[in-house]
């Protein structure tokens, strides 16, 4: 009995450890809405808000895809971490499958920037004040780069795994995506 006990922490530890996760190490709030290609195809969701310092799980459970793209907010001094790979978002809370014609089907068409997870089972995004990651090409659409921050605006930079030391993880904010 006690083996099966501890087996089974095993696996619920392994299992909330494999989540997409994003820190906002800004003196800022930010808005966040997210785009990834799953078994259904494309879709993007947003927004969460998450509160200067601090982090947030956007997707839980093992990574599904190699590439995620995030556009974000700076709600506090304004200012955006986008790119050039475009895909359907809009104003308010929002689930939207697809990624083709955003105007006709009344969504705003917003450039996300890539995060390569490089086939991991789990990674957090670092959302920074400064650009500390070069441009990356967008696969499946050519000609196109991303993140799009030009010099001076908030960056960015990946890491597999968990919440990185030192950063604590409060609960979502209220109006917050889940």
């Amino acid at each position: 009995m006690p083996l099966l006990a501890l087996v089974m922490l095993c696996l619920c530890s392994t299992q909330a450890a494999a989540d997409f996760r994003l820190c906002n190490n800004t003196s800022s709030r930010v808005g966040i809405a997210l785009g990834y290609k799953d078994a259904e195809g494309w879709t993007t969701e947003g927004w969460w808000n998450v509160s200067s310092r601090s982090c947030e799980t956007l997707l839980r459970g093992t990574l599904v895809a190699r590439y995620y793209y995030i556009y974000a907010l700076d709600y506090d001094r304004g200012g955006e971490w986008s790119g050039q790979a475009f895909m359907c978002s809009r104003d308010k809370e929002f689930t939207i499958k697809g990624t083709e014609n955003c105007l006709a089907r009344g969504f705003d068409r917003t450039g996300f920037f890539e995060v390569d997870t490089g086939e991991q089972r789990a990674w957090t995004v670092q959302l920074t004040e400064t650009n500390e990651q070069p441009s990356q090409r967008v696969p499946g659409i050519p000609g196109t780069v991303g993140p799009g921050a030009p010099g001076g605006l908030p960056g960015l930079s990946g890491s597999p795994g968990g919440t990185p030391p030192g950063a604590a993880g409060l609960p979502p904010a209220p109006g917050s995506k889940k």
